[in-house]
């Protein structure tokens, strides 16, 4: 199968791929990412939390919520310091892109945004993508990031248009939208996904898709996200979603933004190994990995390097270096 870079796809057509035969779908996928990626190739991220806890939003999934009774203890903006040292051991261990993320709704222009843009311009000098996660931003917000070296700012959709104020009521599907336009304004790449296990339909998770997929240009990484249950937070009994539903996410991703890393994200720690091989089968390029078993907080697993390295080994697999699109 090949296909051309498009910003016009329908929803029933997403459709339609999402509900390929499996086999089949993984096979076109597989087919896709060949013409645009390097199949042998995937890129290891480590996710860094600099501020951790106390954010005022209400997204239902999330551990880091004040309005929810959880695990995860509120910890102040890290110093610089720390931070290089973590992003320099993650280089040593492979890792080629550090993602900084901060439990805040959205930038301010204080002395810790400036604190952040020290570190953005630290860890860039260390030869490593720098991606930052901090909430909404504004145009200007996003032009000092660019200037600071910034390779990529991540702000997930999470689900679709309709279902998005069922999970989050504290900010709008249009205020990621204006947040994403924002950060098109500058050099800086876009990192925007969704999160599959909400409770939202296939409608729903192709709704996102479609948004995604007509935003032009694409954004030049997709990471699919497993629900990570948290006890205290509403979604704490949500059903597992089912592997099958995840390699069909990332197939159809691969398939209508085929240039995009498709980045197997959260939720990865209950994944097999032979379930993460269909997974990179199916167009995924791109995990996070941890040399303390956490990716973001304590409450949301992450395989250690170590594990990672042998998987890639077992699969004739090898870790992307930087910049490289």
């Amino acid at each position: 199968m090949s296909v051309v870079i498009r910003y016009n796809w329908q929803k029933a057509e997403i459709q339609a791929i999402y509900d390929t035969p499996l086999l089949e779908l993984i096979y076109q996928a597989a087919s896709v990412h060949r013409q645009y990626h390097d199949p042998k190739k995937i890129q290891v991220c480590k996710l860094i939390s600099i501020k951790t806890g106390g954010c005022p939003e209400d997204c239902s999934y999330c551990a880091q919520s004040s309005r929810y009774d959880t695990e995860v203890k509120p910890q102040a903006l890290l110093e610089k310091e720390t931070v290089v040292s973590i992003a320099q051991q993650a280089k040593e261990s492979g890792v080629s892109r550090v993602c900084m993320g901060a439990a805040w709704r959205e930038v301010r222009d204080n002395s810790q945004f400036e604190q952040v843009l020290e570190m953005v311009k630290e860890v860039t000098a260390l030869g490593l993508e720098v991606c930052c996660t901090l909430g909404m931003l504004t145009e200007a917000q996003a032009k000092r990031l660019s200037d600071a070296g910034l390779y990529a700012y991540n702000h997930n959709l999470d689900t679709s248009q309709d279902y998005y104020s069922t999970i989050i009521t504290t900010r709008t599907y249009d205020d990621r939208l204006n947040t994403i336009n924002n950060v098109r304004q500058t050099n800086v790449t876009v990192c925007s996904g969704g999160i599959l296990g909400l409770g939202e339909t296939v409608g729903d998770r192709v709704s996102m898709l479609h948004t995604l997929a007509t935003l032009s240009p694409h954004p030049e990484s997709v990471p699919i996200n497993i629900l990570s249950k948290v006890v205290g937070t509403p979604m704490e009994n949500q059903p597992d979603v089912p592997i099958w539903d995840v390699v069909r996410m990332i197939a159809t991703t691969r398939i209508v933004i085929p240039t995009a890393d498709v980045r197997l994200s959260a939720g990865r720690a209950k994944l097999s190994q032979i379930e993460q091989a269909l997974c990179f089968l199916a167009g995924a390029n791109s995990i996070f990995s941890s040399d303390n078993g956490h990716m973001l907080t304590v409450t949301t697993p992450c395989p250690g390097y170590n594990a990672d390295q042998e998987m890639l080994n077992l699969f004739g697999l090898e870790a992307r270096p930087s910049f490289v699109s």
